[in-house]
């Protein structure tokens, strides 16, 4: 297998609201996309966020189940100031700051927050990740 993720996706409880929080609230940039999902890209990792009742079905799976799901994603920002106006706009945004952001002993400085259906983002400052 070739070391890349092509597709992150999101089962969410109200794709409308969802995909209106990651366009309107985040910034990000919308694809053309049908109906029943909404594709954002990220470089070369796209984002999509599908009813989470249909994603079940798709992954024959039950879509029951609740609390932490096991992971969650990162966002590498350029600067501590950045990490805070990010948090920020989440909140505006109909997010909810889970840990504000803070000094890590790793050197950085991160805080996490949850997109409207739950799912946990990591907002970070690392001064040694290349990748921003």
């Amino acid at each position: 297998m070739e070391p890349r993720i092509s597709f992150v996706t999101l089962g969410v409880g109200d794709l409308e609201r969802a995909t209106r929080f990651y366009a309107e609230g985040l910034g990000l940039p919308r694809l053309k996309s049908p109906p029943t999902v909404s594709f954002f890209e990220l470089g070369q990792t796209w984002l999509a966020l599908y009813p989470r009742h249909l994603l079940a079905v798709d992954a024959g799976v039950t879509a029951e189940g609740s609390g932490f799901p096991g992971f969650a994603l990162a966002h590498n920002v350029r600067s501590i100031a950045e990490a805070d106006r990010l948090l920020e706009d989440v909140v505006r945004a109909g997010g909810r700051i889970v840990r504000p952001a803070r000094h890590t002993e790793w050197g950085g400085y991160a805080g996490y927050f949850a997109d409207p259906d739950g799912f946990l983002w990591e907002v970070a400052w690392n001064p040694r990740f290349p990748h921003v």
